[in-house]
This record gives structure tokens, C-alpha cells and sequence, in this order.
């Protein structure tokens, strides 16, 4: 999966992964990370999703990382605040009260970025991802997180001959063999197996499950 992929997406507003609503899992699911209430909340390939805006309403400074400008720039637009930008290395940083959102690739952000994290929100990063780099991005994961921090973590599990990703298919074991090393990992729940979303329907999926996990950070 390369960068101009998502670029595309963007710049064509073929958003479907896009949800107009705060995730029910993470409203459901949140309190089990025990992150306190003013530590920043990090967001993965966070987009311009309205989670951020629930967890900084939950007291949580939240931290993003996210490939595409566009959805930076509609982020903030959506929230009426005028984000200030400086370059960060590789990176630009996109700040305004209770935001960092660094623009640019995820795999440039360092340990340093993250200085606080007690939690972090997974939603579509993870099954955004071709197979090759999920192996990537779960050590990258456990790099630049601090030890301790707690990751919720979505998933969906089907049947890959059914639909291409993404999202792909990210089944328990597969969950365990990337992030068992860096991190204790726990099945919270699953739910489905269900109808799937029309989109996905109309591309070949006649079922989907979704896994919610907690991934704690190994003591640094």
C-alpha cells in the first residue's frame, strides 16, 4: 500500500472508511485502558475523525499522526479552529489547544512525540494495511510508545476470497503474533458475526465480525 493510495482517496473524497459518528466501541471500551484524564490520547492515521474530539472532551489532549493534508485541513475546519503549522523534521505539526496532529508519514514519528501517551485508539489503522506491513507498523507501534501505555484495538475478521481489503482481515492469532512481543495483549470482545455494511456488500462481503482488543505496552 503506498502513500499516493490514500492521497487519491483523499483528494477524490472517496472517504467510506470515514464514519460521521464517535465510534461505539471506543465509547464503549475506553475506560478499560484506565488512562488518566489529562494524559494525551494518541490517534494513529487518525484522518479527520470525530473520536478526537470525544476523547479531548473526555479530558485527554490527543496527539494524531495522518498521511494526508486534506484531512488535517478538514479536521480542524470541522472543529472552527485555526491550526498553526512548523515543520517537524519529516513532518509537519498541525497545533491548536488540545491538538497535535503531525502530517506525514507514521513511521517518522519518534518515541519523543509520544511523551505521555497512556492510551491510544486504533480504529483503521492496523486493517488499513496490506499483510507486508502490518508486521511494519505493530514494532513501530511498540517503539515509539511508552511503556505501560494501552492501545484499544479494532479489528474485522472475513473471509478474504469474499472482498479485497482494505480493511483486511485481522484474525486473533494474527493479532497475537504482531503485537506479542512488545505487548500483553487481551481479547475484550467480538461482535458479530453480522451483516455487513452495504458498501462492503456490494463488493462480495456476506459476513463480518469485529475484534476489540486491549494492547499494553511492555514495561520500557
Amino acid at each position: 500500500m503506498k502513500a499516493d493510495f490514500w492521497h487519491e482517496r483523499w483528494e477524490e473524497n472517496q472517504l467510506g472508511f470515514h464514519q460521521e459518528e464517535v465510534n461505539g466501541n471506543l465509547v464503549k471500551h475506553w475506560d478499560a485502558l484506565d488512562a488518566p484524564k489529562d494524559s494525551p490520547a494518541f490517534v494513529p492515521l487518525c484522518g479527520k475523525s470525530l473520536d478526537m474530539a470525544w476523547l479531548l472532551e473526555r479530558g485527554h489532549p490527543v496527539i494524531g499522526v495522518e498521511l494526508s493534508p486534506i484531512a488535517c485541513r478538514d479536521y480542524f475546519a470541522g472543529q472552527s479552529l485555526e491550526p498553526t503549522r512548523t515543520p517537524h523534521g519529516a513532518l509537519e505539526t498541525w497545533s491548536a489547544p488540545g491538538y497535535t496532529l503531525h502530517c506525514g508519514d507514521f513511521f517518522a514519528l519518534e518515541p519523543s512525540d509520544l511523551e505521555g501517551v497512556r492510551g491510544a485508539f486504533d480504529r483503521g489503522s492496523l486493517v488499513a494495511l496490506p499483510p507486508e506491513m502490518r508486521s511494519r507498523y505493530a514494532e513501530h507501534l511498540g517503539r515509539i510508545l511508552p511503556g505501560g501505555a494501552k492501545v484499544l484495538l479494532l479489528t474485522v475478521i472475513y473471509d478474504q476470497n469474499e472482498m479485497n481489503g482494505p480493511p483486511h482481515s485481522v484474525p486473533a492469532e494474527e493479532v497475537e503474533s504482531l503485537f506479542g512481543a512488545a505487548f500483553r495483549t487481551e481479547q475484550l470482545a467480538v461482535n458479530g458475526p453480522g451483516e455487513p455494511p452495504p458498501p462492503f456488500q456490494a463488493r462480495g462481503m456476506k459476513s463480518i465480525s469485529e475484534g476489540i482488543w486491549l494492547l499494553e505496552r511492555n514495561p520500557a
